[in-house]
């Protein structure tokens, strides 16, 4: 019996962002449409507790033997341990070398060479490697946008018929038992900007903290904190925003993460980079109006269903959040846009493009 075996090791990660949610969905997802007879297996490094890697359907997780650190230097550095299973599908470019059978690795965005100062140093130098390796030896590489595409395409042209576009998709969100009590138990206000992102440079959110002093509804930033130190309270502070109007609520299980979309008046993204940009799914799937930077991958996610503003442009946010905020038909027309663009981006879609690449 043939197995595909899956590196979930972003869904442990510390900070596992946007591309842990991915490492779920998709591995989920491949489960749900794996072809008759085929095994999927997960891997991860050795952690104590692997518990948040469990997903329905699929045997494992196994551990590698080797940490987290350990892993990503030993494969950096093209050694062993290898993973077992006919196939090998990578969630993020941690991924070991080619020894046997087909390799296919996900790649996110070309940050590290875009926007390398939006990143840690070391972790530059890593995805770099990785990235580098993947484009010379890996039997496919995914992406999740034609943007990324063509940026990686233009990094590493031998690589570039061997690069396949397949996009993320939308998570269905449990229910609270009681929205009202679970709002109320958070802070939620009554009208609201909603963040959803990592704490980190890269997300722009001192681009959006300087736009909110000039719109009338407090700010919601949900997410856990990056690399970066960034403090959101003194930049409100240096910005004129009352703290009082900023509310910080980290790191949500689904269900909570529910209520504050179900609740928010627009979704705000203003992020200097992105390969996809989940965010502006998530939103445009609960019927929220979304406001994005003008960052390629965002403006290709939400096409004509949202609006977009130049990076870095604080005054430019501002506007466009008053707009939706005070043009009822405007931010109506957008979450119907949003909507009926959000359907068309299925995790099982995904997944059943993903097994013609391994199974061809």
């Amino acid at each position: 019996m043939p197995t595909l075996t899956v590196i979930a090791e972003q869904i442990l990660a510390p900070v596992p962002g946007g591309t842990g949610r991915y490492a779920r969905q998709i591995l989920q997802a491949l489960a749900q449409t794996s072809p008759a007879g085929w095994t999927v297996r997960s891997t991860t490094a050795w952690h104590r507790d692997t518990g948040r890697a469990v997903v329905p359907g699929v045997d494992g997780p196994h551990r590698q033997p080797a940490g987290p650190r350990a892993l990503a230097q030993l494969w950096r550095h093209g050694l062993p341990p290898w993973p077992a299973g006919d196939r090998v599908h990578a969630t993020t470019p941690l991924a070991p070398a080619p020894r046997r059978g087909r390799t296919v690795v996900t790649v996110h965005d070309t940050v590290p060479w875009t926007h390398p100062e939006t990143l840690t140093p070391r972790g530059v130098a890593w995805h770099r490697t990785m990235i580098d390796r993947a484009a010379r030896t890996a039997d496919r590489i995914v992406v999740p946008t034609r943007t990324v595409a063509d940026e990686l395409a233009a990094l590493f042209p031998r690589a570039a018929d061997r690069i396949v576009v397949v996009g993320h998709g939308v998570t269905a969100l449990p229910g609270a038992d009681d929205p009202d009590a679970r709002a109320a138990a958070l802070g939620v206000p009554a009208r609201y900007v909603l963040s959803l992102a990592t704490v980190e440079p890269r997300k722009g959110l001192d681009v959006l903290v300087a736009a909110m002093a000039g719109v009338d509804a407090d700010l919601v930033v949900v997410g856990q904190a990056g690399w970066g130190e960034v403090d959101l309270r003194r930049w409100a502070d240096a910005a004129g925003l009352d703290r009082r109007r900023l509310h910080l609520l980290g790191r949500l299980p689904d269900a909570d993460l529910g209520v504050v979309l179900d609740r928010a008046a627009v979704l705000a993204v203003p992020s200097r980079a992105e390969g996809f940009g989940l965010p502006v799914l998530e939103g445009m799937a609960a019927g929220i109006p979304v406001v994005h930077s003008d960052a390629p991958a965002l403006v290709e996610v939400g096409g004509d269903a949202t609006l977009s503003f130049p990076r870095d442009d604080a005054d430019a946010l501002a506007d466009r959040l008053r707009t939706v905020l005070d043009d009822r038909p405007t931010a109506a027309d957008l979450a119907t846009r949003g909507r009926l663009r959000a359907a068309g981006y299925r995790w099982t879609d995904a997944a059943t493009a993903l097994w013609r690449l391994h199974t061809a």
